[in-house]
This record gives structure tokens, C-alpha cells and sequence, in this order.
């Protein structure tokens, strides 16, 4: 029977860092299985799920404390195959003039309909004619089939003239 652990590692960006995590796992006869990891403001980030043979698994979770020095490491294990409820994939686009406030009044927006955020990345870029900041970001939306993509687009559209943004929906398949 198969453990499931999802970890999460932040440290200071340098080379081997994730040769030396996936070291550690594989010695355990673990899988590496999805991940997101980036760069941000000197410091190396990511979140990954890992499956390891139930025999393995608390012995992989005491060696991955011991990289500790490099990485400060969360490690929670987690149960996977519980069905979710029926929802729709939706990808959320979002460019404007950058200002504090965007992502609190959209999460605030999509968290009264019960929509759930799944994966969010953003960044700034600059306007090509003004030389403004602009906030970008991308969303994957779970949507509950009940919730109308009409309504929840309405709303949204709603949210952005009074933001000054532009926000798209569109289906994932």
C-alpha cells in the first residue's frame, strides 16, 4: 500500500537543492509525482506530492527532515482517490494597472460562490506605451456545477470595471 506526502520547501536558491531533495526520496523507493517550485526574491519555494510504500514512509519523512539545514520543510501526509464533487475547470485571466487590494477582491468575489481556487501564479510586467506596472495573474478555478458560468462571469466582469482589470473564463477540458 502506497503513503502519499505532500511537502512544502522554501531555502535559500542555490544549485542541488532539488537533486538533493529527490536523492533523499528516491532512497526511500519513493515517486516523485507533481510539483511547482520557483525562483522568488532569492529564495527557492515549491510545493510537490510524493508516493512512497507505506513500509518507507516514516523513515522518508525523518530523512527528509534531516535536510533541514538547507530547507525549512513541511511535511504532511495526505489520502488521495476521495472522489470530489462534481465542479467544472474554469482558467481565470486577469490583466490591469497594478494597485494593492486585486487578489484579496477577486479571492473575496469567487470565495462567496463556493468557487475554489486551485493554482494561482501571477507577476508583474511593465505596459508597453505607459511604462506602468501591470499585475497579471492566472487562476484554475473549481467551479460547482450548480453555480451558472454565466452568473459567476457577470459577477466577475462586474468586479473588474470597478478594479479597472480585465478578467477572462474560460473552460478547461
Amino acid at each position: 500500500m502506497a503513503s502519499y506526502l505532500v511537502l512544502t520547501i522554501i531555502g535559500d536558491d542555490k544549485p542541488g537543492l532539488v537533486e538533493r531533495l529527490s536523492d533523499t526520496i528516491s532512497r526511500h523507493s519513493g515517486n516523485w509525482l507533481e510539483s511547482n517550485m520557483s525562483h522568488l526574491a532569492g529564495k527557492f519555494a515549491g510545493i510537490l506530492r510524493v508516493s512512497v510504500d507505506d513500509a518507507q514512509a516514516d523513515a522518508l519523512v525523518q530523512d527528509l527532515q534531516s535536510l533541514s539545514s538547507i530547507l525549512k520543510l513541511v511535511v504532511e501526509k495526505v489520502s488521495v482517490g476521495e472522489p470530489e464533487s462534481r465542479q467544472r475547470t474554469l482558467r481565470l485571466t486577469l490583466v490591469g494597472n497594478d494597485r494593492p487590494g486585486i487578489v484579496k477582491e477577486i479571492s473575496r468575489a469567487l470565495a462567496a460562490q463556493h468557487v475554489n481556487v486551485e493554482e494561482l501564479s501571477s507577476h508583474i510586467s511593465t505596459a508597453p506605451m505607459s511604462g506602468e506596472a501591470l499585475f497579471n495573474a492566472q487562476a484554475v478555478l473549481k467551479v460547482p456545477v450548480q453555480l451558472s458560468i454565466e452568473t459567476l462571469q457577470s459577477q466577475l466582469e462586474q468586479l473588474a470595471d470597478d478594479l479597472i482589470v480585465e478578467i477572462s473564463l474560460a473552460t478547461i477540458e
